[in-house]
C-alpha cells in the first residue's frame, strides 16, 4: 500500500530526494556533453544545448521516471562521421531535425517494440565497435598530439592512413603537461572503480569525472607556472561565450535547409533515428530494471516521442542529438531520485551553467575529458563482452565480432548490417536444420519412416525433405507428424500432396497426421 501512496503523488511532492539526486547528475553530466560533443567533432556548445534539451524538453514529455536524456556516446561515431562527410555542421543539424521527425513517428505508428528485434549480439558489436573507435580517437588528445588529427570515424581515413596506421605519427609530437594530466586522470577514474571506493558512503556520492574535471583544471594551473611543460591554449575547453545570454545567441548554429533535398542527409538521419531509437529502448529497459524501489514499466512509443521531439528542438537550436543515456540515468536512481523532476532540474543546472560560469568551463583541460571518454570506450568494448560472448558459442560470437570488425574498417551503419544478415543467415541455418526429426524402423516385415515436423518449416526446408521422401522405398510405409509445428510454408503442403501421388505410383502407404485436428489421415495404395 505504501509503494502505491507514493507512486500517486505529484512530480513536486518528492523534491527532497530529486533535487539532490539532480546535483549529482548535473555533475556527471556536465563533462559528458562536453566530451562527447569533443569526440563528436561538434562545437563544445551543442554538447551543453543537447544536455539542456534532453534534461528539460525530453524530461518532461518522457513518462520515464528515472531516465535520463542527453548526448550519447553511442551516436559519437555517427555524429563525426555525418559532420566530415556532409561537409559542415550545420548541415548535420538537417539530418538531427529529420531524425527526430522519424523517431517521432516510430512511436506514433507504435514501432517501439520493433528496435527490440534486433539481435543482442549485434548490438553489442555495435557498442564494443563504438567503444573501440571511441577509445582509439581519445588517444592523441591523451597525449597532447598538435596535429590536425580530427577526422571521419571510419577505418580508412581520408589521408590514406587507417585508424591504426596513424598511431605512428600520434608520438612524434605529444605535450608533457597534457600527458601528466591524462595519466593522474585515467589512474583517479580506475581507482574511483575500486571497491574501497563505492564502499564509502561519502566517496561514493563523488562523481569520478567531476573529480577528474576539478583536478585536471587545478593541475594545468600549476603546470602553467613550469614554462617547459606548459599546456597551450588548443588544449583547453573552448566555448565562445563570455556575456551571457546575450552572447550565447550568436554562437547558436542552425541548420542549413539549402541540404534538406541531399540524399546523404536522409540516409544519416535514418540511421541516426534507428540508433537512437535502438539505444534509447535498450536504456529504457536496463533503468526499469534498475529502480530498486518501483518497478516501471515506461511506455516504450511515447518515450519515442520524447526523443524526437528532443531531437527535433535540440538540432534546431544547434544541439547534437539524444537519448536517454544508463549512465545518466543509473548516476539518477542511485543517487535516490523519485521522480523525473531529478532530470529537469539537472537540465535547468546544464543551462544556469553555460550562462553563468563559461569561463570556468573554458579552464578545463580536453585531456580530462579525453579520460573520461577513453574509459567510457573502454566500458563499451570490454574484454568481458568478448568473452561472454565467446562462451554463448559461435552463433553468437560470429555476428558481433563480424559487427565490430566491418564498423572499423568501413562504417557504423555497414557494420550493424553485415552483424544483422550474418545473424539472420545462423537463425535461417538453425531453422533449416532442425526443422525434422526423422525414424526409421521394421514393422511387419516392412520398413516404415516417420517424419515429424518441428518449429518452422519454411520454403528452405524443401530440398532437405525432398531427399527424405526419395528414400522411401516401394511397399514401405511413411508418416508424416505435422503436430509439433508452428508453422507450415504452402510449399511444404504442396509438396505433401505432390509426395501422395508419387507413394500411389510406389504403392507406400502414406499417412499424414494433422496438426490442426490432430487425425491421422490415411492414403493407402489404392487403384482409387
Amino acid at each position: 500500500m505504501k509503494k502505491t501512496k507514493r507512486n500517486r503523488h505529484g512530480i513536486f511532492s518528492n523534491l527532497k530526494y530529486d533535487l539532490p539526486a539532480s546535483i549529482v547528475v548535473f555533475f556527471v553530466a556536465l563533462p559528458l556533453c562536453l566530451g562527447i560533443a569533443l569526440a563528436s567533432g561538434a562545437p563544445l556548445l551543442s554538447g551543453l544545448i543537447a544536455g539542456v534539451v534532453g534534461g528539460i524538453v525530453v524530461g518532461a514529455i518522457s513518462k520515464s521516471s528515472l531516465g535520463v536524456s542527453g548526448p550519447a556516446a553511442g551516436l559519437a561515431v555517427i555524429v563525426l562521421t555525418a559532420i566530415t562527410e556532409l561537409g559542415s555542421f550545420e548541415a548535420f543539424l538537417v539530418s538531427g531535425v529529420i531524425a527526430g521527425v522519424i523517431q517521432m513517428l516510430f512511436g506514433i505508428i507504435k514501432a517501439g517494440k520493433v528496435a527490440m528485434l534486433f539481435p543482442s549480439s549485434v548490438i553489442s558489436g555495435m557498442l564494443a565497435g563504438i567503444g573501440i573507435i571511441i577509445l582509439l580517437k581519445q588517444i592523441p588528445l591523451l597525449i597532447g598530439y598538435d596535429a590536425n588529427v580530427e577526422g571521419d570515424f571510419s577505418f580508412f581515413r581520408t589521408d590514406e592512413e587507417t585508424a591504426l596506421s596513424g598511431f605512428g605519427n600520434v608520438f612524434q609530437i605529444f605535450s608533457p603537461g597534457v600527458l601528466l594530466i591524462s595519466g593522474i586522470s585515467l589512474l583517479i577514474l580506475v581507482g574511483w572503480q575500486s571497491k574501497m571506493i563505492r564502499s564509502n558512503r561519502l566517496l561514493s556520492i563523488i562523481p569520478g569525472p567531476l573529480l577528474v574535471v576539478v583536478i585536471g583544471v587545478g593541475l594545468a594551473n600549476l603546470i602553467e607556472l613550469v614554462p617547459t611543460i606548459s599546456i597551450s591554449a588548443d588544449h583547453f575547453v573552448n566555448i565562445p561565450i563570455e556575456d551571457g545570454w546575450g552572447d550565447m545567441r550568436e554562437h547558436f548554429s542552425t541548420p542549413n535547409w539549402s541540404y534538406i533535398t541531399n540524399g546523404e542527409v536522409w540516409t544519416v538521419a535514418i540511421v541516426i533515428a534507428v540508433v537512437a531509437s535502438i539505444e534509447t529502448l535498450l536504456c529504457v529497459e536496463a533503468t526499469d530494471k534498475l529502480d530498486p524501489h518501483y518497478k516501471h514499466n515506461t511506455p516504450v512509443n511515447r518515450e519515442l516521442i520524447a526523443q524526437g521531439i528532443g531531437n527535433v528542438v535540440a538540432c534546431l537550436i544547434g544541439g547534437i542529438p539524444v537519448t536517454q543515456v544508463i549512465v545518466r540515468s543509473s548516476a539518477n536512481i542511485h543517487a535516490g531520485g523519485k521522480t523525473k523532476m531529478s532530470t529537469i532540474i539537472h537540465g535547468i543546472l546544464l543551462l544556469v551553467a553555460v550562462l553563468l560560469i563559461p569561463l570556468l568551463l573554458n579552464m578545463i583541460p580536453i585531456a580530462a575529458l579525453a579520460s573520461v571518454l577513453a574509459l567510457v570506450g573502454y566500458k563499451l568494448a570490454a574484454p568481458a563482452t568478448f568473452k561472454r560472448l565467446y562462451k554463448e558459442g559461435w552463433v553468437q560470437f560470429i555476428p558481433f565480432i563480424a559487427t565490430v570488425v566491418f564498423m572499423l574498417f568501413t562504417n557504423l551503419l555497414t557494420g550493424v548490417v553485415i552483424g544483422f544478415a550474418i545473424s539472420s543467415i545462423f537463425i535461417l541455418h538453425k531453422n533449416y536444420s532442425n526443422f525434422m526429426e526423422v525414424s526409421s524402423t521394421i514393422v511387419e516385415g516392412k520398413p516404415m519412416m516417420k517424419i515429424s515436423l518441428i518449429n518452422n518449416v519454411t520454403f528452405l526446408s524443401k530440398s532437405k525433405l525432398m531427399s527424405q521422401f526419395n528414400k522411401a522405398a516401394y511397399h514401405s510405409r511413411v508418416i508424416i507428424d505435422t503436430r509439433k509445428a508452428h508453422y507450415i510454408h504452402p510449399d511444404i503442403y504442396a509438396m505433401m500432396l505432390e509426395f501422395e501421388i508419387l507413394a500411389l505410383h510406389k504403392q507406400i502407404r502414406y499417412e499424414v497426421i494433422n496438426h490442426e485436428l490432430q487425425i491421422e489421415n490415411t492414403h493407402a495404395n489404392s487403384k482409387t
